[in-house]
């Protein structure tokens, strides 16, 4: 008997056709392509500001999104059966890299999160992790009777548990919760009880005290600590958040201008190319400015809300709502920690932050929403 789906929390879309043959020939998205195009090109035009002018910089930032772009192609041509059976050889996968790293893997700045092939490729396995965790949590749940039973929430709990705790003691804990979010919104879509939800929400405020006593390092109390007072060492943990506070206000309305921001220019802010790059653009374009990177952002999510919506399996459905909710959890963090809502945890900000890695990491995330996209046209055709 094939799972129950009636219980599956739907995601508000209508969904829209191609508007041209070209777009359903080569699996892609047209509405949403263009709207990454324009949030790439945004990007790199606020980094060149945010780095001092560096072409360096942004040939290094163009040829990973034109890598990225690259693979979000490819990836939308594979058929979503293929990433289906792919899931848990890929999350074994991601987890027996994440042991390695812990066993010989390289770091800096007392953080060990590299896996390095002599010669050939350095790169972090909590980047695969990204995407095999919702692949794996959807695999698994799209077998299940929905909603899920305790059972199997406690199944999925442990799945999300492993990569979460072998990133989290790198330590990575901007990347382990990240990470965790994606395979708890797999979860949530489900059909997850709300008494469940609470009961969660209730255990999280009881453990809050004993995380902090026996859990957190001592720079992450430290940036909580920051958080709630930035003053108390201003010119320590405290500057990032002050001075990028201080970017942030100055620009007012219509800010000062592109390249002509004191604080990024003046190297008063840190970061400014890389977590901390909206405060450049908000010095620089002001409310205005970052109103507009927002609307590109709210457009960005509510296109792959629509797509996750008409998805034509469960599979699928769990799979790309995930990871559009995921990349609002993104662009949510960032902003938060920048305007010293949330403390800083290095999470940067989607095609506009310096990157790497991270930046193809997002772009196969898309690539998989594309081919969610095109399952859906080949089973209508």
């Amino acid at each position: 008997m094939p799972p129950n789906n009636d219980y599956v929390r739907q995601i508000d879309s209508d969904g829209f056709k191609q508007p041209f043959s070209f777009w359903r020939f080569v699996n892609l998205d047209a509405w949403l392509f263009f709207l990454l195009v324009v949030l790439a090109v945004t990007g790199l035009f606020v980094l060149y500001s945010a780095s001092d002018n560096g072409v360096s910089t942004i040939k290094r930032q163009g040829v990973y999104m034109l890598l990225g772009f690259g693979v979000m192609i490819i990836m939308a041509q594979i058929p979503m059966l293929f990433y289906k059976r792919l899931s848990p050889i890929l999350y074994l996968l991601g987890v027996g890299l994440l042991v390695a790293v812990l066993v010989m893997g390289t770091g800096a700045k007392g953080a060990q999160r590299w896996l390095v092939i002599p010669g050939v490729i350095s790169f972090q396995p909590s980047e695969i992790i990204k995407l095999a965790m919702p692949l794996m949590v959807a695999w698994f749940l799209a077998g299940q009777h929905l909603p899920p039973t305790f059972g199997k929430i406690l199944v999925v709990l442990a799945i999300v548990a492993v990569p979460f705790v072998l990133v989290l003691i790198q330590p990575d804990l901007g990347t382990s919760l990240l990470i965790a979010a994606s395979g708890l919104f797999v979860l949530f879509l489900s059909g997850l009880s709300y008494w469940y939800i609470l009961g969660a929400l209730g255990v999280m405020v009881a453990a809050s005290y004993p995380i902090w006593l026996f859990v957190l390092k001592p720079y992450q109390k430290g940036r909580i600590l920051t958080l709630l007072d930035p003053e108390r060492d201003p010119f320590g943990a405290g500057w990032n958040i002050m001075q990028s506070t201080t970017a942030i206000g100055s620009g007012g309305l219509e800010g000062k201008g592109w390249m002509q921001g004191t604080q990024s220019q003046l190297n008063f802010l840190p970061e400014s190319h890389t977590d901390f790059i909206i405060a450049t653009l908000a010095e620089e374009f002001g409310f205005i400015g970052v109103l507009l990177l927002l609307l590109l952002y709210f457009l960005i999510f509510c296109r792959g809300l629509m797509l996750a919506w008409s998805a034509t399996t469960l599979f699928n459905k769990l799979l790309a709502g995930a990871l559009i909710l995921t990349f609002f959890v993104y662009v949510f963090v960032n902003m938060a920690m920048v305007s010293g809502l949330l403390p800083v945890v290095g999470v940067p900000l989607p095609l506009v932050s310096r990157g790497g890695t991270s930046i193809v990491t997002l772009m196969a995330s898309f690539g998989l929403i594309m081919a969610v996209a095109s399952d859906k046209q080949q089973f209508s055709s």
